[in-house]
């Protein structure tokens, strides 16, 4: 899956915040937390969940981010989850975005049973 962001589906951002003047900040623990939960969300619609990611690509908006977002990321993966990859961006879709994530998952179940209902 590509392109899995922090957006609930009201539309509004996980982890994104403006003070009374309008400007906006980036929580990337929440962002990310948010992030892994929708793409669990998405595995567990066709029947598999995070063990099956193999391969995770990460953007991230600001490099200095990266610990708050390893930190969560162990919350979910342990160190013989998938392989990652985690580059810098200069922005994302919208400027409240501090993280996406592309996952690769394999979930050869999810597959058989989807080919059966059909």
């Amino acid at each position: 899956m590509s392109g899995s962001s922090s957006q609930r589906p009201d539309n509004a951002f996980a982890g994104a915040y403006a003070d009374s003047f309008g400007t906006a900040s980036a929580d990337i623990r929440a962002q990310t937390r948010s992030v892994i939960e929708n793409v669990r969300d998405i595995l567990r619609a066709q029947a598999a969940d995070l063990s099956n990611v193999v391969e995770v690509t990460t953007f991230l908006v600001n490099m200095n981010d990266f610990g708050g977002y390893n930190e969560v990321y162990g919350e979910y993966f342990d160190e013989t989850g998938p392989a990652r990859t985690t580059v810098a961006v200069n922005q994302l879709p919208h400027p409240l975005l501090a993280i996406e994530i592309k996952a690769v998952a394999w979930a050869p179940r999810a597959a058989a049973a989807n080919r059966r209902a059909d």
